[in-house]
């Protein structure tokens, strides 16, 4: 077992519906937290009154209630993440994990993640595939170090290097921790030797289909996404249901952001080094599809998730 010790964070808005799943797998862990803080980020739905409860039964875990307010976006979930990150810091503990709270795992789902950075003293954000439904998320479409936003562990001073979740409005607070992670000379990895269950389909809280591809290909624009890359991603997804009509968005949304110049909330730095990584991972894409026409091409190497 791994001697490791970890703290879990919860940013939470109205999931009165589905918290409790969440912390009862959390509570079934076979390593629970020294910590676990869920932030009720203003909810009004019943959701204070569920993480109150058992919180009394559990004095690791924490409900920091901030104020009711109008807005729901990605910014609003970093700042929330970080100002219970800024009540953990004075306590010991050598993981911090950003946990949705609409996620179920089984019971020895943490330690296993936690036997992980024990063993590679430079993991420095970990994380495993989700499931929705019946539907298995397919990681062999995602690159291995690209880590689900739904469920991420990072090491503790991985985390203090790259200066905690950065606020935007755009999304891709989890993408941008990552990519900043391998930028601090992290090692990044999705172990798909286990999975999480996620509750609510992703992209369901407020966007419709339409908005929500397009504005995708406008955020990874402002992400510093490759435009090779980005036409890769679209095609990928044309192949998909609904077809053609999800990839053909992501492109127009990506199309209209450079077009008028959306304004990037990402360092130049960051610009290149995730274009640089792009190029790099389709140029070995394409030796290996040219090199060994009559052999796959490993999964693992061909996602255009990431």
């Amino acid at each position: 077992m791994s001697t490791l010790s970890y703290v879990l964070i919860t940013p939470a808005r109205n999931e009165a519906a589905l918290i409790e799943q969440t912390i009862h797998a959390v509570v079934s862990q076979s390593v629970v937290p020294a910590r676990w803080v869920i932030v009720s980020d203003g909810s009004t739905d019943g959701t204070n009154e569920i993480v109150a409860r058992h919180a009394r039964l559990r004095p690791w875990i924490e409900l920091l209630a901030l104020p009711e307010h109008t807005e729901r976006h990605f910014g609003a979930k970093a700042r929330a993440f970080n100002q219970a990150a800024q009540r953990l810091r004075d306590l010991h503990y050598d993981v911090i994990g950003n946990l949705d709270a609409d996620i179920t795992f089984e019971r020895d789902f943490i330690e296993r993640l936690l036997a992980r950075f024990a063993a590679d003293p430079r993991l420095g954000v970990a994380g495993s595939p989700y499931r929705e439904g019946t539907v298995q998320y397919d990681a062999r479409f995602s690159r291995p170090d690209h880590v689900s936003g739904a469920c991420q562990l990072f090491r503790r001073a991985c985390f203090e290097a790259i200066g905690g979740y950065v606020p935007q409005r755009v999304g891709g607070i989890d993408v941008v921790a990552v990519v900043s992670a391998r930028m601090h000379g992290w090692r990044t990895q999705t172990f798909t030797d286990q999975c999480c269950v996620h509750h609510r389909p992703m992209g369901t809280v407020n966007d419709k289909f339409v908005p929500r591809f397009f504005k995708s290909g406008h955020g990874d624009y402002c992400l510093g996404v490759h435009p090779a890359w980005q036409l890769s991603r679209s095609l990928y997804q044309m192949t998909r249901k609904p077809f053609v009509f999800a990839g053909a968005l992501l492109l127009a949304g990506y199309a209209w952001a450079m077009v008028t110049g959306a304004a990037k909330p990402v360092s130049d730095e960051f610009v290149r080094f995730r274009r640089n990584e792009q190029l790099q991972w389709l140029t070995a894409y394409l030796k290996r599809w040219v090199g060994l026409e009559k052999r796959p091409v490993p999964a693992q190497q061909s996602g255009f998730m990431g």
